[in-house]
C-alpha cells in the first residue's frame, strides 16, 4: 500500500548551500566521487555509526542497520542508472544487524540472499563511506536525494545528529526526494533544532519536555509511517529477550507534530506514505514497495528538473 499526498507542493531548488563559483548540478559530487556519464543522479546513502542500543532495563543491545532495507531499494535505483555515496557520523562502515542476514527478508531466496551480503562487502560505494562533514563540505547541491534503512541504530546516534540535521534541512529547502524506512524515518528527528533534547525527553518519558524541545520542526504536519508500537512489541519479546526500548519510534514522531499512519490489517504489512520530497516506510516487508516509490520519486525529479553540465 503506498500513500501519496501534497505531491504538487513539492520544491526543488539547486541554488541553496552553492557556492557563487560552483554550477548548478545535482548529478555529481564535486570531490569525493567520478562522475559517470550514463548516471542519473547520486543517491546520499546515510548509516549509523552506533552498535549498541541502551533499552529501559539497561541492557546494550547489539544493533545493526537492516540488510534487505538498504540493499533491495538502493539496488533498485543503481539498476536504474542512480549512483550512490554512503556516509555516517563518523566515517566507518555501518553494522548490519546479524538477524537481517535472513533468505525470509528475501522472499526465501537463498540466492537474493547472497547477492545482498555479496553487494555490502564488494560494491566500492559500500566500501569507502564518508564522514557526514565531509559530504556537506564537499556540497550537498550534487544529490539527487538521501535514503535511510531501519534497524534499532538511527534510535541511538542518527536522530540526534547535528550534521544529519544540516543535510536534512538542506534537502526540505531544496524539496529534493528524501526516503527512509522502518526505524529510519526516526532520524529525521535530526532536523529539529533541539534534536538531543527531544531525545532525551523521549527517553525519559517527558511528552511535554518532547513536544517543546520539538518546536520548529520542518516535517511538523508531514504524513509518515514508521516501526509500529505492535511491531516494537514484537521485535522485544522476539528479539530482545523481553528488554524494552527506550522509547517508541511511531510516538517520537507523532509527538514531534508529525501525521504518523500505520496500516491496518496486522504487523509487517507493506505500507509506505509519501507527502512532498518525504517517503517513509513502515517495516522490512515494506523494501519492494519503497524501491518501487523511490525510483519512481527520483524518475519524476529526474526528468522534470534535468540540469545540463
Amino acid at each position: 500500500m503506498v500513500v501519496q499526498v501534497n505531491k504538487k507542493n513539492t520544491k526543488f531548488s539547486c541554488t541553496k548551500h552553492t557556492n557563487k563559483n560552483s554550477h548548478l548540478k545535482i548529478i555529481t559530487m564535486n570531490t569525493l566521487i567520478k562522475k559517470s556519464k550514463s548516471a542519473k543522479g547520486t543517491i546520499l546513502v546515510v548509516g549509523s555509526s552506533a552498535e549498541f542500543l541502551l533499552t529501559k532495563d539497561g541492557k546494550k543491545e547489539h544493533v545493526g542497520y537492516y540488510l534487505n532495507e538498504l540493499v533491495v531499494p538502493i539496488q533498485a535505483a543503481l539498476d536504474d542508472g542512480y549512483e550512490m555515496v554512503l556516509a555516517t557520523p563518523k566515517g566507518d562502515k555501518p553494522v548490519v544487524d546479524w538477524q537481517s542476514k535472513s533468505a525470509a527478508h528475501f522472499g526465501g531466496s537463498e540466492e537474493a540472499l547472497a547477492k545482498a551480503l555479496n553487494f555490502v562487502d564488494t560494491y566500492p560505494a559500500m566500501q569507502k563511506p564518508y564522514s557526514l562533514r565531509s559530504v556537506i563540505d564537499a556540497g550537498l547541491e550534487d544529490y539527487a536525494a538521501v535514503y535511510l534503512a531501519g534497524g534499532h541504530p538511527p534510535m541511538v546516534d542518527l536522530m540526534q545528529d547535528p550534521e544529519l540535521g544540516e543535510i536534512l534541512r538542506y534537502f526540505h529547502t531544496a524539496g529534493k526526494v528524501t526516503a527512509l524506512l522502518c526505524h529510519g524515518p526516526i532520524a529525521i528527528a535530526a532536523a529539529i533544532p533541539k534534536s538531543k533534547e527531544f531525545r532525551a525527553a523521549m527517553v525519559n518519558g517527558d511528552m511535554e519536555a518532547a513536544k517543546k524541545a520539538a518546536e520548529g520542526w520542518q516535517y511538523k504536519g508531514y504524513n509518515m509511517t514508521i516501526f509500529s508500537n505492535d511491531e516494537e512489541h514484537f521485535a522485544e519479546e522476539n528479539y530482545m529477550g523481553g528488554s524494552k526500548v527506550p522509547f517508541y519510534v511511531a510516538e517520537a514522531l507523532k509527538t514531534a507534530g508529525g501525521i504518523v499512519k500505520i496500516v491496518d490489517g496486522g504487523i509487517f504489512k507493506p505500507h509506505v506514505v509519501e507527502d512532498r520530497e518525504l517517503i517513509t516506510g513502515q517495516n522490512p516487508p515494506s523494501d519492494q514497495l519503497m524501491a518501487e516509490t523511490l525510483v519512481k520519486a527520483l524518475n519524476r525529479q529526474y526528468e522534470t528538473y534535468k540540469i545540463v553540465l
